[in-house]
């Protein structure tokens, strides 16, 4: 989840659990507690790219680390408060709830997040909400600056703050029972068209939780297109794309892409492009895919030239979105257009 709704989100439980104790000290401390966790990102001022994506989202989003950092924050916060209005348990808590729902958020996108780490590598990923999607960050967001405006001990102050939880944690169930629509539709196809399919995934069309991205394995290659809740046509519209996975011969004792195959989970292809090669992750979809089934994958890295990669998750994600393209998105959403022109 992108930081300003971790901030937001922070600041209004911060509000709920202690804003009475601390007042609106309480929101700040919450926004603080809740972003802790992406400090991870500082890794890249001594990691290479591949290392650093791994990083990210690594140790420093696993239970271990929240119940050590919470348990740290409540001793030093005990001792340092000047008046003792909050236990350490309560501080504990506090602390630990803003650190869990940083995990659990970024376990609802595609990224994949380390809960177990270290006893474990597996990332977790419910791919469920696109990393900024304003439908579900905008209402926090306002809810934030409104209750810093608002008076401490306003009668309202405590229906704002459930009304300003229930309704983000409400887009969440709606965005799960979207996706299990769109699965449901995906495997009836799986079971149609690819009887020898490997794994399978779907994730959210940026901004939204109505237009997903689909990607079905097989031996050679992946099958992927995009499907609406709104489309009404029987199947979903696949393109195949190879996945040439024998180009990285030269490369099989190269650290960085041990690493970078590591993160794709496996939904990766290899292209040609110029003079590189380039590593493809498929898990974050295309740039504007749904218009051009043809158009390259977000996350591209060139592995001939390493030191040319940076922001490898968005590059390129918004290329071409002008007022013509936005309005052709919005169409494709709510399935007012086919998916090939």
């Amino acid at each position: 989840m992108d930081s300003l709704t971790h901030i937001a989100l922070g600041a209004i439980m911060g509000d709920a659990i202690a804003g009475r104790q601390l007042g609106k000290k309480a929101m700040w401390l919450g926004a603080l507690f809740q972003t802790i966790p992406d400090f991870d990102v500082s890794a890249a001022t001594w990691m290479d790219l591949p290392h650093e994506l791994m990083g990210h989202r690594g140790f420093t989003h696993s239970l271990l680390f929240v119940l050590l950092i919470a348990a740290l924050i409540a001793l030093a916060a005990t001792r340092w408060q000047h008046k003792k209005s909050i236990s350490t348990k309560h501080w504990f808590l506090f602390a630990l709830a803003e650190l869990l729902t940083h995990l659990f958020l970024d376990g609802f996108n595609n990224y994949g997040t380390g809960w177990l780490e270290p006893f474990s590598h597996h990332r977790f990923s419910f791919n469920a909400i696109y990393v900024v999607d304003p439908f579900f960050s905008l209402l926090p967001i306002i809810g934030m600056i409104v209750l810093l405006l608002l008076p401490i001990h306003h009668k309202s102050r405590t229906k704002l703050q459930w009304l300003l939880l229930l309704l983000p944690a409400l887009y969440l169930g709606y965005a799960l029972f979207n996706k299990s629509r769109i699965d449901q539709k995906m495997q009836q196809d799986i079971a149609a068209n690819f009887p020898r399919a490997g794994q399978s995934f779907s994730t959210p069309a940026p901004f939204n939780v109505w237009l997903w991205f689909v990607v079905v394995a097989q031996d050679d290659g992946f099958y992927y297109g995009y499907r609406s809740v709104f489309d009404r046509a029987a199947h979903i519209d696949f393109n195949f794309v190879h996945a040439n996975r024998d180009l990285l011969q030269p490369f099989q004792n190269d650290p960085a892409v041990q690493v970078l195959k590591r993160f794709s989970q496996g939904f990766y292809t290899v292209t040609q492009q110029g003079d590189s090669l380039v590593f493809n992750d498929l898990r974050f979809g295309q740039t504007a895919g749904w218009a051009n089934p043809t158009n390259p994958f977000v996350f591209h890295y060139y592995l001939n030239y390493p030191d040319a990669n940076t922001l490898v998750v968005q590059r390129g994600r918004l290329s071409g979105w002008n007022k013509q393209a936005i309005g052709r998105y919005v169409r494709r959403v709510f399935a007012f257009i086919e998916t090939k022109q």
